[in-house]
């Protein structure tokens, strides 16, 4: 199955990383305009509060395995998703284009583009499998669509797993500051203490608010979204196959699967296709 991970060769996503930069900026910068004791702000043990309990919390609430995929899946926010509306696009012209091998050199034929073209994509070949298997059309939807539901669910658990911390760091910067407050309550008579007691109540708060608003949830938001069209792609690619095994003609699947697209994204056989095409070939 497809995933929204990290590929090699992946793109940033600029769009993510300028507003990643501009939330951390605005803060640096009212800190900048507003003090020139900067240092203040830069709090190692608000810091491993905020972040350390945040991690172990998770870690006590879902299994690790979990974890490690949201953090990892969190981080590839910043890179480039590799589905969208021109990807539907392709995907509509790829089963065209098996439309019309199967025409052509049969089952076999499919078998041999599918495995040249496609080797890294697991769910495109599970899907010529059932094709080539003999599987009726709806019997390949009912199967694939086990398939990509179940791997649908596994991706919102880890964005789960990010709404949870989102939620608990601000927690956590709550607990640091009554530990702040402790310390600097129990050391009134030691006005020296004060100072780093205060700091640490307010950083960690501040900490606990910036991770969960700037990262934590975004993240869980921007994986959410990318599930979202992942799902939709294969759902696509689902139908398109059904079709081929119901041996269905390329206009035919041309037409059924640009219903379920953007207009302005449709993939047309007479403008898109670098094959030549027949009228025979169009036939039922």
């Amino acid at each position: 199955m497809k995933k929204a991970g990290v590929s090699r060769g992946a793109r940033v996503s600029f769009a993510t990383l300028v507003g990643f930069l501009a939330g951390i900026g605005l803060c640096a910068g009212a800190v900048f305009m507003s003090t020139s004791n900067y240092v203040t702000f830069l709090n190692l043990p608000s810091f491993f509060i905020v972040i350390g309990g945040t991690f172990a919390a998770a870690f006590i609430s879902y299994e690790p395995k979990y974890v490690w995929g949201a953090f990892k899946d969190g981080l590839s926010i910043l890179f480039a998703h590799r589905e969208g509306q021109a990807i539907l696009k392709n995907e509509v012209g790829r089963i065209i284009r098996w439309g019309y091998i199967v025409q052509k050199s049969g089952l076999k034929g499919l078998e041999d583009d599918a495995k040249s073209t496609v080797a890294n994509d697991a769910f495109l070949l599970q899907g010529v499998d059932l094709v080539t298997a003999g599987y009726s059309g709806q019997e390949i939807k009912s199967i694939l669509a086990a398939a990509f539901e179940s791997e649908y669910k596994r991706a919102h658990m880890r964005s789960d797993v990010l709404k949870t911390m989102a939620a608990t760091a601000p927690a956590f910067g709550m607990i640091g500051t009554l530990v702040g407050l402790i310390i600097m309550l129990s050391n009134l008579d030691n006005p020296s203490s004060i100072g780093p007691g205060m700091a640490v109540a307010l950083m960690t708060t501040l900490y606990g608010i910036l991770a969960a608003r700037i990262f934590f949830l975004p993240a869980a938001t921007k994986v959410n979204q990318r599930e979202d069209i992942t799902l939709f792609r294969n759902m696509l690619i689902a139908e398109g196959l059904s079709m081929l095994a119901e041996r269905k003609s390329p206009r035919y699947i041309q037409d059924s699967m640009n219903a379920y697209i953007d207009a302005k994204e449709h993939f047309l056989i007479d403008r898109d296709l670098k094959i030549k095409v027949s009228a025979a070939d169009n036939e039922e």
